[in-house]
């Protein structure tokens, strides 16, 4: 199934920035409408009653210097 990448961004931002960004986040999932806002403009999309949650950690570690860094992700998916 060929992918097509809609919305993305990616910031280093303060983890008090970032949970204020997951609060709005769960706010407009459970209203049912999700809105995308960046220096490009802007995307909606609707959350279905029932999506299916996964939740990720991650430990990786770069294969040339050994360093490791986490990945934690939440993410939504459904079908239409």
């Amino acid at each position: 199934m060929p992918e097509e990448q809609l919305f993305k961004t990616v910031e280093p931002q303060p983890r008090s920035e970032i949970a204020q960004v997951l609060t709005a986040a769960a706010e407009q999932i459970e209203t049912g409408t999700v809105t995308l806002q960046d220096e490009g403009g802007e995307r909606a999309v609707t959350i279905p009653e029932e999506p299916t949650l996964e939740v990720e950690l991650e430990r990786l570690t770069d294969s040339e210097t050994g360093e490791q860094r986490y990945e934690l992700e939440y993410e939504l998916s459904w079908t239409e």
